[in-house]
């Protein structure tokens, strides 16, 4: 809003002192992310007083399954409010409202939003503690990677430039690009020229045909990353600033590479496609890591609020989505490593159990899951409830208080964060 408007002056009135700072993405950012913060802090101490007052939590919450007895039952819920908030007022007052890339990350906070409120409603005000519909959940994620998807196929403002250059002749800088095409290529980490066509996977369909399953093909992995992302921050979501804190090292790194494929000057340095306006995913990804900073003042351990699914399904679709519109998703698994592994440990704990459970016996490969779970976890309190279960990976008889498993979850996301920005040098 505040960028359109200052950009209207400037061009109706000539030079209006102050009105180019709006043009920097660095003013823009660092302003909105700022801001983010502050209605952050500011809305979430007016919402917990509100949902206290009128005795809205959480109506499920077992606490004989935490060793230090830590007690949360009557904690607010549905805290993803809080984060939807901080990053939608700053993006609407500086972003560019016409950028397709804006745009799609604001849907995709809107869409997401709604979908994990609903949740976050049948559980809460109906007392069902299941919950919306799995089905119903899936049905949301896939609505939204079929729109990231095809926006990014027949959008006519969506294009890349594969190689850029740039050289300076007579102190002035020339930038020379390859033509501008809408393209299935993506970021390989650890190779030397990173970009891997999506088409080339199906060049047996010859060369009109396999741009075509390309496209399908990429489309379907938007799905896919949209989904298994959203679940992935979703389970990471058990603990005291869990989520929010490796959502926020995330968001940073995700900032650094839109950064870098939307500015000429640092695609060509890291050998990376350029993508033109993408550089305006950096205001609303400052929005982002300062919604996010901003609610941890109220989440960290002992947490006032929770974020509930309104707010962990929207922070994982915003990370996947984000990852799909600059062309980063093979880097997720690296980058939401602590996502992957929170899946991963679900999958595999559910399937053993399901798989010896049919040959009459009780088998578990974690004591608790997701893995979280496990490191506060005592085999007595698995036995207690379960005497003939066996469990195939115990660890270490030591338990841990969720502070120090957040804050190791959370040194972990950072050298994974670390280790996906250097993937774009080391190759």
């Amino acid at each position: 809003m505040l960028y359109h408007l200052f950009d209207y002056l400037t061009t109706a009135y000539g030079h209006l002192s102050g009105a180019r700072l709006f043009t920097y993405i660095s003013f823009r950012a660092i302003t909105a992310g700022v801001i983010a913060l502050f209605v952050s802090i500011r809305f979430g101490g007016w919402f917990i007083r509100y949902m206290r007052r009128h005795n809205i939590s959480e109506t499920q919450r077992d606490e004989k399954t935490d060793p230090f007895n830590v007690g949360k039952k009557g904690v607010p819920t549905m805290g993803g409010l809080i984060v939807i908030a901080a990053i939608l007022i700053p993006c609407l007052l500086l972003g560019k409202l016409n950028n397709i890339y804006m745009l799609l990350m604001l849907i995709t906070t809107l869409l997401m939003g709604a979908l994990g409120f609903a949740d976050d409603y049948i559980k809460t005000f109906r007392r069902n503690k299941d919950g919306l519909n799995g089905w119903i959940k899936i049905a949301g994620q896939v609505t939204l990677g079929l729109i990231v998807g095809l926006t990014l196929r027949f959008s006519p403002a969506v294009s890349m430039n594969e190689v850029v250059t740039s050289r300076i002749e007579n102190n002035i800088v020339r930038v020379e690009k390859t033509p501008e095409i809408k393209s299935t290529q993506t970021t390989i980490p650890f190779v030397k020229h990173h970009n891997f066509n999506y088409a080339d996977l199906f060049s047996f369909l010859g060369e009109d045909n396999k741009y075509r399953a390309g496209w399908i093909f990429f489309v379907l992995l938007t799905v896919f990353v949209v989904a298994a992302v959203s679940n992935g921050a979703n389970l990471n979501d058990g603990m005291d600033g869990m989520c929010a804190g490796n959502s926020a090292i995330i968001g940073i790194a995700l900032l650094i590479l839109a950064y870098t494929s939307g500015s000429v000057v640092w695609a060509e340095y890291f050998d990376v496609m350029y993508i033109p306006g993408s550089e305006e995913l950096v205001v609303f990804l400052a929005s982002f890591v300062g919604a996010l900073v901003g609610y941890l003042w109220w989440n960290g351990f002992p947490a006032q609020v929770f974020l509930g699914d309104t707010g962990s399904l929207t922070v994982g679709g915003i990370i996947g989505v984000c990852a799909m519109v600059i062309h980063k998703e093979l880097m997720v698994p690296l980058l939401c490593g602590i996502f992957l592994m929170e899946s991963v440990s679900v999958i595999v704990q559910t399937q053993v159990y399901k798989f010896y459970k049919g040959r009459g016996r009780h088998v578990r490969v974690w004591k608790r899951a997701p893995l979280h779970d496990h490191f506060r976890t005592s085999v007595e309190q698995v036995l207690r409830n379960d005497p003939t279960c066996s469990i195939l990976l115990k660890g270490s008889p030591e338990l841990h208080h969720e502070t120090k498993i957040v804050l190791r979850f959370c040194i972990v996301t950072l050298i994974l964060a670390a280790l996906t920005i250097l993937t774009l040098k080391i190759r």
